[in-house]
This record gives structure tokens, C-alpha cells and sequence, in this order.
């Protein structure tokens, strides 16, 4: 059994059921779903016992994510673009349209299997481990584990919010050149900062907007939400948008920046990737198109 990571629940935190809890937490579980999974597999540990999904927490408890290790991926024939690697860790680009792992064949945790190499460490991981979660349909930089210390040491930077994020968007509409949602998602503090790159007509929505987006919290879709709150859906979004959706375009949404120190050396990383070309075409094709028609 591996401990991935540990959260100590701080004091003032009133009664609340594990499940409504823990997802926020460990940036490893993507969805409410897998959650609960996690927790019937035994490897959501409260006080050193499995916890349940009705399990009242209260401050002062621990809470400790495990792996069993028990079922190895089936290797994925999926060319990943390796951004980043070393004994400890691996940053990879991540397609658009993937699912990062979830209980289907078809996921980054499975196509990482023999394309990043295993550490020479002694607590090297059976197989990578992502570490924590992007949307199916969002591409870009992506952190994967190769040692046990390394996914316990990320998995607590990414709750002490010492990973830095940035992502690229197209938004439907003329949104501000500098601002930020700080609207919360779920009951939990939520918070966006965004800036303006560029600003495109469009015969589709008037205007389509270039934008950076800056998350300073860790909300499922928190990015879409806080883009679709302000009436500025991300092109492509069938979720929260109602701009358009451009068949077989899918989500104008890629994570292009990433900042950490590194866990064992505290040398500084500091990643940026181009945004996908898909977004230079639209932006292009559609001023195109306005000055023509205009």
C-alpha cells in the first residue's frame, strides 16, 4: 500500500459527510463518481480507517489517500508528447478529448505505460502516475509521478497551492481586458483572475475574445463555470457554453503554463507551451470571414 497523500481537516471546519468533503482536497480524484469508488475500495483512510461515503468529519481528523496497487493499467497505444522528465516526475502535453483515468480503456493513465521511463529510485512506482486532473476535452501540460515520495510531496504542493497554472481560451463575446470571478462553486471558495491577449470580430458572436486564465483554487470545471458566469462561455463548451460549439472542434480551453518548484531540489520549473493551433485557425478564419461579409 502506497499513501499518495494526507490532509489534516483544519480547526472551524463544521460536520460534513466525506463525500461532500474530500473531493476538493486530492487533486487525484476526478469526479464525485470516482470518489466514491475510492472510498468502497477501501483507499480513503479517516484516522487510519477506510472511511464510508456518510462518514462525519469534524476538525482535527486526518484523512489519508492510498493505493493498493492492486490492478496494473493495460498499456494504451496513444504517442504522448513528453514536455518534461526526470527520476522524479514527468510533465506530458496532453491531448484533447482524453480522459485522464476513469474506468475506461481509453485514458492518459493507461497510455502513459511505456512511454515514460521507470525510475531507478527504490520507491519507484510500479506505473506514472498522473497527479492530479485536467477535463477530458481540455488539452496542455499535465503532472505525472514516478516515485511514491514524489506523488505524496505534488499532491500536497497542489493543496497548498504552491502549483502555479495558467491556461488559454477562446470566450464567446468582448470580455475586459483585466478581471476575476470570485464566485464559489459548490459552497467552496472559487477564484479565477483572467486577462485579455487579443479581441476578434465574428459573425457567429460579434466578437470573440483571446483571454489568459489564472485558477487560484482547484474547482472541478471551475474555469468553465467562472467563464459561462460571466457571460463569456468558452467556444466549444456543450457543458456550461451557449456560444457556438464548431462540430468536431471540441473545447477552446488549454493548459499552456506551469510553475512549481521542483519537490526534491527546489529548483524552480517553470513550463510554457504553445496554445493549440486550433485557436490561431478559428481566431484567423473568423476575422476572416467578418471583414469579408462586413
Amino acid at each position: 500500500m502506497i499513501r499518495l497523500s494526507k490532509h489534516l481537516i483544519p480547526k472551524g471546519t463544521d460536520p460534513i459527510r466525506l463525500v461532500d468533503y474530500a473531493l476538493d482536497i486530492f487533486p487525484t480524484i476526478s469526479s464525485r463518481s470516482s470518489l466514491k469508488k475510492t472510498i468502497k475500495r477501501g483507499e480513503l483512510l479517516v484516522d487510519g480507517e477506510p472511511g464510508r461515503s456518510g462518514s462525519w468529519l469534524r476538525e482535527g481528523q486526518m484523512l489519508e489517500l492510498v493505493d493498493r496497487e492492486s490492478k496494473p493499467p493495460k498499456p494504451l497505444d496513444l504517442p504522448l508528447e513528453v514536455v518534461f522528465e526526470d527520476e522524479h516526475l514527468a510533465i506530458i502535453n496532453k491531448p484533447a478529448g482524453i480522459a485522464v483515468s476513469g474506468n475506461t480503456y481509453i485514458t492518459i493513465q493507461n497510455a502513459l505505460i511505456g512511454q515514460i521511463q521507470k525510475s531507478s529510485r527504490e520507491d519507484a512506482l510500479k506505473w506514472p502516475r498522473p497527479v492530479h486532473r485536467l477535463d477530458a476535452p481540455t488539452s496542455g501540460l499535465l503532472l505525472v509521478a514516478k516515485t511514491a515520495q514524489s506523488l505524496m510531496k505534488l499532491g500536497q504542493m497542489l493543496e497548498a497551492r504552491e502549483v502555479h497554472k495558467t491556461y488559454r481560451a477562446v470566450v464567446s463575446g468582448k470580455i475586459a481586458i483585466l478581471g476575476e470571478v470570485n464566485t464559489p462553486i459548490e459552497g467552496s471558495d472559487a477564484l479565477t483572475t483572467y486577462k485579455r491577449l487579443a479581441l476578434h470580430r465574428s459573425l457567429k458572436t460579434d466578437y470573440l475574445s483571446l483571454v489568459e486564465l489564472s485558477p487560484h483554487t482547484g474547482r472541478t470545471h471551475q474555469l468553465r463555470m467562472h467563464m459561462a458566469q460571466l457571460s463569456y462561455p468558452i467556444v466549444g463548451d456543450k457543458l456550461y457554453g451557449t456560444g457556438p460549439l464548431l462540430r468536431g472542434k471540441g473545447l477552446f480551453l488549454a493548459a499552456v503554463g506551469l510553475w512549481l518548484k521542483h519537490p526534491f531540489n527546489d529548483e524552480p520549473l517553470e513550463l510554457q507551451i504553445n496554445q493549440p493551433s486550433k485557436f490561431d485557425a478559428l481566431l484567423e478564419r473568423e476575422s476572416k470571414r467578418w471583414a469579408a461579409y462586413k
